[in-house]
């Protein structure tokens, strides 16, 4: 079969049009024919029927046949090749259908993700989506690969794609994976995996509101989960759901209700009593929610419960059988209390102690940041109290109940029983707190700003999150070509100006050779003699230089050798040595070189992780003649030092986005930090942020209209991605000097999981902060 591939080729490069013929008289075999010849064949027929498109009708069907061929490349490159050579319905649902087929049925998670992204191209297309929305269900199927990355870019496909004709059903694949992501046999990045089905959940309920209803049941099951960040995702939707949609928020505020006692994440306990505090309207709910936090606290006053405790005066069976308020405020103003018996397995291991309620163990931990949440909340929630119920009897009883429970919280923080003693911060709000409930039944004031403005705010803000979203949609939508737009050229213009009618083979092969420029770069600084390196001087006896060409994880070194002598070199030996993680793979052989001849030769690195590396060496060889060359110290063997090629570290980092909430998260862990000074000569913050962008390769995270306006300093979170999946973080901090024209000043904090990252961006920094006049 290969002897049968080459004959075709030559006959192809000889003469085409006989070529042609001998595809059309066995166009019905082609099927039959192996893999290799099948892909020849594919190409002709590209590139027959972009230049004359006339010959689609005559092969386009042989492109449709070979969509089932056995081989997985030869069906990859027909599915593309049948997008460019029509755009009709039958043509994107075959090309689309090939694409899924061979994601789901491949086991490289590198040829998923490949397949995944021309997926996400043809759906970019305005005109294919339509037909591309028939499909979200063939899609939702490549869920089942067990690859991270590969379910992440499925599901920004589908919530793409999908349409009210077939959320639900969506909804329900979604569903099954919730269960699967919560049972204990699942993989190793379930929980990653279970925060992004939230984040795909939420966002469908945002679109669709028609199915929230629906979405609400399952999302709010995780507040009691162990995955904190899934948790949190969880809240961000339960906070915007409440608040878009009234009609949710008896439903909403019944299930977090229900789940509240068994949230035990500080971080996620506080959001939730915000929630409650901010939306329960409801005198009924308001009671409950009273009940809830005293059930979280336990008997009151906590300090005098936890001495009790300490020195045993309690018994046992007073321990096991707490009293647990079932309703504190019955509906004609009185008190009642219920017993109920605590779950007998809640003792901590290895200690007699039983567990304590969820809100009093962590104030014993000594995290009273809770405590001014509860305070903020109880405050919302007596003065809407007061202002739904008439009675002033059951008005001071609820006023003094929520004062009773903080005053309690406030006595626990100063006594010496927590781990750690409550900070003046939280100390002064709770007092705030306590001090505003005094005045709740007379103060209309304070109902205004406690109740009122408060909700307008929540309101500004997440009318400017969307604002944010709508706007990038925006720039993530395609540009239409207009009526007065240019005409591209391909002998005037650079490769990457091309649009859909550039030769797609050619492309894949400049790209996979380094020679596609990228769009934007200079053309001038973009060809081989910017990246030549001058390792020898002119006057040497051998002239070294070299082109390197960074290719991901491999450098190729193109190192020509010039010999400057009236001798022959015999033996001669390009000796190649690196510093950081980089590794020679191919040596470079040995040489004869006659006079004033040269000669090229490669030496092939591979790189190792995302660092500063410096390759040096030596040009060692004899001369024929066995003479000295004038100025050498003679001998059998003569050598020429090399200059150092330096490996740059922006080679290997790309621009990447997170969330803020994954920023911080990674900030917190990262252990490597770079404090780097601003030392530079421009005077505009704005201008150095655009300055550090460009010279580290980073994205700013924070947003555009956080930027804007004139205040003397700026803060921007930057972040970046290496080839080989290591995070680089960045924190802008600087200012101006007010009354001054200098310089800005300020620093950079730079944090990565390795030490090297760390560095080596922060040497890059500071090689790079001034601008050349």
């Amino acid at each position: 079969m290969s002897c049968k591939r080459n004959a075709f080729m030559m006959l192809i490069q000889v003469d085409q049009e006989k070529a042609l013929n001998y595809l059309s008289s066995v166009i019905e075999q082609v099927n039959s024919f192996g893999d290799i010849l099948q892909l020849v064949i594919v190409e002709l027929i590209y590139k027959v029927c972009h230049a004359n498109p006339a010959e689609r009708a005559r092969f386009i069907r042989c492109i449709y046949n070979l969509l089932n061929s056995t081989s997985a490349s030869v069906r990859y490159e027909a599915a593309g090749t049948l997008v460019t050579l029509s755009s009709a319905p039958t043509a994107i649902r075959a090309a689309a259908g090939t694409y899924i087929d061979l994601v789901i049925k491949e086991s490289d998670n590198n040829v998923k993700l490949i397949v995944l992204d021309r997926l996400a191209a043809l759906k970019d297309v305005p005109q294919h989506q339509k037909v591309l929305q028939e499909l979200v269900m063939d899609i939702l199927r490549v869920l089942s690969a067990s690859d991270l990355e590969v379910k992440r870019k499925t599901l920004k496909i589908v919530l793409d794609l999908v349409s009210s004709k077939n959320i639900r059903e969506m909804i329900l694949v979604l569903k099954k994976e919730v269960s699967k992501s919560t049972s204990p046999t699942g993989h190793e990045d379930t929980e990653k995996y279970r925060q992004l089905l939230v984040q795909t959940l939420h966002q469908c309920s945002v679109r669709f509101p028609d199915v929230a209803s629906d979405i609400i049941p399952i999302l709010v099951e995780f507040l009691s989960d162990s995955n904190e960040p899934a948790a949190a995702d969880v809240l961000v939707f339960v906070r915007e759901a409440i608040h878009r949609f009234e009609g949710l928020r008896p439903l909403i505020l019944a299930k977090l209700l229900e789940v509240f006692p068994t949230i035990r994440s500080e971080k996620i306990l506080r959001s939730t009593l915000w929630i409650l505090g901010e939306y329960c309207i409801d005198p009924d709910n308001i009671q409950t929610v009273m009940t809830l936090v005293r059930q979280s606290l336990g008997d009151l006053p906590i300090v005098d419960d936890e001495m009790k405790r300490a020195s045993g005066e309690m018994e046992q069976e007073d321990i096991e059988m707490q009293n647990t308020v079932q309703r504190l405020v019955t509906a004609d103003g009185t008190y009642a209390t219920q017993s109920a018996f605590v779950a007998s397995g809640g003792k901590k291991k290895g200690n007699s102690e039983p567990e304590r309620p969820p809100m009093r163990a962590l104030l014993i931990e000594g995290d009273f940041f809770i405590a001014s949440a509860l305070g903020t909340a109880l405050l919302k929630q007596v003065f809407r109290y007061v202002a739904l119920v008439p009675d002033p009897l059951r008005q001071n009883r609820f006023v003094a109940e929520a004062m009773y429970i903080l005053s309690s919280i406030l006595r626990l923080g100063r006594s010496g029983l927590t781990k750690k003693a409550i900070n003046e911060d939280d100390l002064d709000r709770i007092a705030l707190c306590i001090r505003l409930l005094s005045e709740a039944p007379k103060n209309e004031m304070l109902h205004q700003i406690i109740n009122i403005e408060s909700r307008n705010a929540v309101s500004s803000m997440l009318s400017v999150n969307k604002m944010y979203e709508e706007k990038a949609k925006e720039k993530d939508k395609g540009f239409t070509v207009h009526v007065d737009d240019p005409i591209s050229f391909g002998q005037l213009v650079g490769s990457s100006d091309f649009g859909e009618k550039e030769d797609q083979f050619d492309l894949t092969l400049k790209q996979a050779i380094g020679l596609l420029v990228k769009k934007g770069d200079d053309a001038a600084t973009s060809t081989k003699l910017h990246k030549v390196v001058q390792l020898s001087g002119f006057s040497d006896p051998v002239y070294v230089e070299a082109y390197v060409n960074v290719n991901q994880f491999d450098i190729v070194l193109d190192v020509l050798i010039v010999n400057q002598t009236d001798d022959t070199l015999q033996n001669l030996n390009l000796e190649l040595a690196t510093i950081g993680d980089l590794r020679i793979v191919e040596k470079p052989s040995l040489l004869t070189l006659a006079a004033h001849d040269f000669a090229q030769v490669k030496a092939i690195l591979k790189v190792g992780s995302t660092d500063n590396g410096i390759v040096f060496g030596n040009v060692v060889y004899e001369l024929a003649s066995g003479r000295a060359i004038t100025g050498d110290a003679g001998g059998d063997r003569n050598v020429v030092i090399l200059s150092d090629i330096s490996v740059d570290i922006m080679d290997y980092i790309v621009p990447a986005s997170c969330t803020d909430s994954d920023f911080r998260k990674m900030w917190a862990e990262f252990e490597w930090e770079n404090k780097v000074s601003v030392n530079t000569n421009i005077a505009d913050l704005r201008d150095y942020l655009q300055h550090l962008i460009k010279t580290t390769n980073m994205r700013c995270l924070t947003a555009e209209q956080a930027l804007q306006g004139e205040c003397g300093f700026l803060a921007a979170n930057l972040y970046a991605k290496s080839l080989f999946g290591e995070d680089a973080l960045a924190n802008l901090s600087i200012e101006k000097v007010p009354g001054t024209d200098g310089p800005v000043q300020g620093h950079i904090r730079i944090r990565a999981k390795s030490q090297g990252m760390a560095l080596s961006l922060g040497e890059k920094i500071n090689a790079a902060q001034k601008i050349r006049s």
